[in-house]
């Protein structure tokens, strides 16, 4: 009963439309109640429709918000004085008179009243509609179309083609250069996902480029950020780092000398390879790096703790700050040739990515095109372009009074600039004496689908922070609300969850403030069990049998087939054996269990199969291709034929299919 008022108690703070909020909400925890509740709080309040901005993560998402508010509208419309001073009273935690009653009834028809109706959309929708409205400041045409992402990857599988087309057309130009570097690194696969990351970040690429002036002094500019001479080859570098003049020559041959002449292999082996080396033409000393680095280098490029044996230092006492002297020296120079290697593949990357993005742009730009990055890129320009954003911003704010957010943790660093160039105003000037502009945003970061879109799960913490400063500095209630209460899953679940995140490596990358990760789930005393299975290795394949095919076979044995058997085979157990389902009081049916894949891929269809095997009801794979269904296909081939009936092939299937039956 406690967790359940502490729940309560805290859903309503955060529905609070009063302060701003911001709200860390584990998974199950009603994320979407408590942001369709402040919606209703704001226009029980009276806040205009028309004057709150609610930013999802999905369509989905905005619809079935939008769904919500509008189905508990009506049910106030109609509803008995009662249930509807009740349902008012458990939403705001106060007891509701006459006249929040009667604002209650006409909230319904006042939302439907509003033009465009209230504005539930996702960030890219709401940045369309700012760029529609001020395509001139944003230097965009007017009348730009929208790419989706199948025309978007289309267009950049021709930008690099002609990428790669212009560095074949001239082998000695920069950006041939910087594509000979980057091939040398990445294999074909690894290729094309690097130009999905160019694409991710573009909007960071391009902003450093700018910053720098242009390609050319960026690279520039990196390579002198490390300490290196533009354009520096690490042939060159190994080559002064090899000469005689290098290094002290004399101390190193006497010491090879004396490492010769020790009873101890590691000495004789340590001292062959330095005079093999310093024997050697500078040329070769160059190819022999390698051998002559782990002289004095460990594997994980440590400077070795035993140079020399105890018994030849004692003997030869200088011996030691020699090698010492050295293997500083031969770091210092591994350092450098990985600080010239990074530079150089750091800067064919930044040319390649000019190039490619470059054209990608231009394309787009020619043909009055933007894809959904470039909603989000251009909308931030134009709130933060001098001597625009301030108008562009006076006509934006006096329309939004409230600002929601969705799924927070997966908004990116230009997505957060662009809500911060909104909310600019909350909280200065003649707006911070306001108490009725709030933000709100409610997200976890533990449940990031991390580098989606540029996302950066850290940020909604340190966003969320720079309001609570900038409210406090006006003296505005500002709460940091956690919601840890689950109300999907059970204690023991969330226990080993929190169990597992409890360990670092484990919370590395998912808890990024030193609180401890804790769930509560809402059924306190619902029963609930976890079993960790093995790992699923391939299984060596027996003989074959005669009349069963190699590849049927082979497809039995693979780990993902034999899953599914188990899986099959357990639910067929507790069924078979009456396994009692202590939450319902009897025993389990096939009707009870779930089964939670990462993707619907090949599994789910093999799963499905060693269920049907086994005479388990099952509701089936939930997703179907459309246009891979017999009688779909049947249909477009009729229609194929009414456009083209020439084309025999097509006009032969046609026949052939039930509408014929030939």
């Amino acid at each position: 009963m406690t967790l359940s008022l502490d729940a309560d108690r805290a859903q309503r703070r955060a529905a609070d439309a009063a302060r701003s909020v911001w709200v860390s909400a584990s998974a199950g925890s009603g994320k979407t109640k408590v942001l369709t509740d402040r919606v209703l709080n704001l226009l029980l309040t009276g806040a205009a429709p028309d004057r709150l901005l609610c930013l999802t993560f999905t369509k989905a998402a905005a619809a079935e918000m939008s769904n919500r508010i509008n189905e508990r509208l009506s049910k106030w419309t109609v509803a008995e004085d009662t249930e509807l001073r009740d349902d008012i009273a458990r939403l705001t935690g106060w007891p509701a008179d006459a006249e929040i009653c009667r604002t209650a009834r006409r909230l319904f028809a006042r939302v439907l009243d509003t033009p465009g109706g209230m504005r539930i959309l996702t960030i890219h929708a709401f940045c369309q509609s700012i760029l529609r409205r001020f395509p001139l400041e944003a230097e965009i045409i007017p009348n730009f179309e929208v790419m989706d992402d199948r025309s978007a990857a289309e267009l950049q599988a021709e930008a690099r083609n002609a990428v790669l087309a212009a560095a074949r057309a001239e082998p000695a130009s920069p950006l041939a250069a910087a594509l000979a570097e980057i091939t040398a690194r990445v294999e074909e696969n690894g290729f094309a996902k690097l130009l999905t990351e160019l694409q991710g970040k573009r909007g960071a690429l391009q902003s450093v480029l700018q910053e720098a002036g242009g390609i050319d002094r960026y690279v520039e500019a990196l390579w002198r950020s490390l300490g290196l001479t533009p354009g520096t080859r690490r042939e060159d570098y190994l080559a002064a780092a090899a000469a005689e003049e290098a290094f002290d020559g004399a101390a190193l041959r006497e010491a090879c000398r004396c490492l010769l002449a020790s009873d101890k292999s590691t000495d004789q082996a340590s001292g062959a390879a330095m005079a093999g080396w310093l024997a050697a033409t500078p040329a070769d000393r160059v190819a022999g790096w390698a051998d002559y680095l782990s002289v004095f280098l460990t594997e994980k490029s440590l400077i070795r703790a035993r140079l020399a044996t105890a018994n030849v230092v004692k003997a030869q006492p200088w011996i030691l700050p020699a090698l010492q002297a050295e293997a500083e020296r031969v770091d210092r120079v591994r350092l450098r040739l990985a600080a010239i290697a990074a530079a150089t593949a750091a800067g064919a990357l930044a040319r390649f990515a000019d190039g490619f993005l470059g054209h990608y742009a231009r394309e787009k730009r020619q043909r009055g095109l933007l894809d959904y990055d470039d909603l989000i890129l251009a909308t931030r320009r134009l709130l933060t372009r001098p001597g625009i954003e301030a108008w562009v911003l006076f006509k934006l704010d006096g329309g939004i009074d409230h600002i929601l957010i969705d799924e927070a943790q997966d908004t990116s660093p230009d997505q957060w600039r662009v809500i911060e160039a909104l909310t600019g105003d909350f909280f200065a000037g003649e707006s911070a004496r306001s108490p009725s502009r709030t933000v709100f945003a409610v997200g976890d970061p533990k449940q990031s689908i991390y580098s989606f879109q540029g996302a950066e799960p850290r940020r909604f913490l340190e966003v969320g922070e720079n309001f609570r400063d900038r409210a406090a500095l006006v003296e505005r209630d500002f709460d940091t609300i956690p919601l840890a209460v689950s109300f999907r899953s059970t204690e023991t679940v969330l226990n080993l969850v929190d169990a597992v995140f409890a360990q670092d490596p484990a919370a590395d990358g998912v808890v990024f403030d030193a609180a401890p990760i804790k769930h509560f789930a809402f059924r306190e005393q619902a029963p609930g069990r976890v079993e960790l299975w093995p790992m699923q290795a391939p299984r060596d394949a027996d003989a074959p049998l005669p009349w069963v095919h190699a590849d049927a076979q082979k497809f039995a044995e693979a780990p993902r087939a034999q899953l599914a058997v188990r899986i099959a085979e357990t639910i067929h157990r507790w069924i078979a054996t009456r396994e009692p389902l202590l939450s319902k009081g009897r025993p389990i049916r096939a009707g009870d269990v779930m089964v939670l894949v990462r993707r619907r891929n090949a599994f789910v269809r093999e799963l499905i199969s060693a269920l049907k095997a086994r005479d388990i009801p099952v509701a089936g794979a939930d997703r179907i291709v459309l246009t891979r269904q017999i009688a779909v296909m049947d249909l477009l081939a009729l229609a194929r034929f009414l456009l083209l009936p020439e084309d025999d092939l097509n006009l032969a299937s046609l026949l052939k299919s039930p509408l014929f039956g030939l």
